[in-house]
């Protein structure tokens, strides 16, 4: 794999894990055909280990474990998918191991990245500045509040 399909995978993938289980049965809904796949592994939850840098890049030390399922599927296209997402939920890792499959396909990769992988990176954006202002409106600055003297 090319540096720029390797690149193009991590951006799906990426996407892929952090959608809702809403928001991919709402996309895999409006596939006009059902994409036929059977399991090479079923989804397993277990935990792996999250590291991380002193300062963000100073000494990496081990900041603790994270569940995680993943799933490996075989689309009958032939293509395998691979998924991997945060948690529990076994349904969500085997779409995104399904749409994984589905988007390895180079014939119809440029319209699935349009009309799947750009509507749930806007998604994902949209709740990320809605949880960031959220914060923000709850935060409180310390060095600029002044005694009463």
């Amino acid at each position: 794999m090319n540096p720029t399909d390797l690149k193009l995978r991590q951006r799906w993938m990426a996407v892929l894990a952090k959608s809702s289980l809403k928001d991919l049965e709402a996309v895999l809904n409006r596939l006009p055909r059902k994409p036929l796949y059977h399991f090479i592994r079923q989804p397993e939850t277990g935990a792996i280990m999250v590291r991380a840098r002193a300062g963000g890049s100073g000494v990496k030390f081990n900041l603790g474990e994270m569940t995680i399922t993943r799933c490996l599927v075989k689309i009958d296209s032939g293509q395998i998918g691979c998924g991997y997402v945060m948690g529990r939920d076994h349904r969500h890792a085997e779409l995104a191991s399904v749409f994984d499959g589905l988007l390895q396909d180079e014939t119809h990769r440029p319209k699935m990245l349009n009309s799947i992988i750009a509507p749930l990176e806007d998604i994902i954006r949209d709740r990320t500045e809605r949880s960031s202002r959220k914060t923000a409106a709850t935060k409180v600055d310390f060095f600029t509040m002044v005694r009463g003297e």
